[in-house]
């Protein structure tokens, strides 16, 4: 059931990239992102820059699902990730339409479990879409 849970999810976020704008895909592509778009660690208390993440940014009309906006130390756009409520998870609530950062390609996807942090208490899954390979993304520090 997770399973179909979890490919439903990942299903709705790639048309999600299939729908953005070029618009919106360029103005995002560098920090600060715009389109209503806030630092996160301007909304909660979060260093600017998060080791293996980077400097988040978010629409605060989306949270807590997001998209959540990574750049790496130079402003550039690294990685969306979305903060996905466990209790949503196991109610099996649908996250169709959720809105992506940008149009690049997707390198690759990470599923990670967190008990909670600043922002969003409760305990979620981070589903982070990567536009930069895996050693870069390990390499953010």
């Amino acid at each position: 059931m997770k399973r179909l849970l979890l490919g439903s999810l990942g299903a709705a976020l790639g048309l999600g990239l299939l729908l953005t704008t070029a618009e919106n895909a360029a103005a995002q592509r560098k920090a600060p992102p715009g389109d209503g778009y806030k630092k996160v660690s301007t909304l909660v208390q979060l260093p600017d820059f998060l080791p293996g993440m980077g400097t988040l940014y978010a629409d605060p009309a989306t949270l807590p699902a997001g998209p959540f906006l990574a750049y790496d130390r130079q402003g550039k756009l690294v990685s969306s990730i979305y903060m996905i409520p466990l209790k949503d998870m196991n109610a099996q609530k649908a996250f169709a339409g959720l809105k992506t950062g940008q149009g690049e390609q997707v390198d690759h996807v990470d599923v990670v479990y967190n008990a909670g942090h600043p922002g969003v208490a409760e305990p979620h899954y981070h589903i982070v879409l990567w536009y930069i390979s895996a050693a870069k993304a390990a390499a953010l520090k």
